[in-house]
């Protein structure tokens, strides 16, 4: 399979995952994707929680496909493949997610080890910074970073729930988990199409 090619995965994975994010919750009676997270989807009990096992392998198979890219386009540039391994951390989080429904013990350990897959748009925009023809990936990826820091920062308020913020925020919980998932599949989506566009 070319470079090209998956590179498109990385586009196909955010779609695939967003479609199914939200579509699922209408196998799930009163679910509200507002103040439920996406862990609820698939929780033990969940009539959607085979379907969403599926989803986030699916997702991550594509994932992997796309790491896959980043690091044969990496080793073709004579850069570092960090950004690679860091997109491929993210799959391997998101089966251990899916297999492991809420609220088993090692749902939340997969769900944090997430953290490191959201750190390649950073990986990317520093270890590929000089390479003329990935330019517009590394505007991008800076773009991103500050927009994923910026959801991992809202994402935090749940875990510290600061006395004057959280009641105001607290219904609104599901849409600030979202926001993690959104900006680092926008990331992997624009980055998969300016790959393509480069290669």
């Amino acid at each position: 399979m070319k470079i090209r090619t998956q590179a498109l995965f990385g586009p196909v994975a955010a779609v695939l995952f967003f479609l199914g994010v939200a579509g699922l919750p209408f196998m799930i009676p009163g679910y509200s994707p507002i103040s439920q997270t996406v862990s609820e989807i698939g929780e033990v009990g969940s009539p959607a929680r085979i379907p969403f096992t599926v989803l986030l392998c699916t997702v991550a198979a594509c994932v992997l496909v796309f790491s896959v890219g980043l690091h044969r386009f990496a080793r073709r540039a004579e850069r570092s493949s960090i950004p690679a391994y860091l997109t491929g951390s993210l799959a391997f989080s998101a089966i251990g997610v899916g297999f492991f429904a809420f609220p088993h013990p090692l749902h939340n350990l997969f769900g944090e080890s997430e953290i490191i897959g959201y750190q390649a748009p950073l990986a990317l925009a520093l270890a590929w910074g000089r390479l003329p023809l990935a330019r517009p990936m590394v505007r991008f990826s800076w773009i991103m970073v500050g927009v994923v820091w910026l959801a991992i920062a809202v994402n935090l308020l749940p875990v510290l729930r600061p006395a004057g913020i959280w009641p105001h925020i607290r219904p609104a919980f599901g849409l600030i988990q979202r926001s993690l998932f959104v900006s680092w599949f926008i990331w992997s989506a624009g980055t998969g199409l300016l790959l393509h566009r480069a290669v």
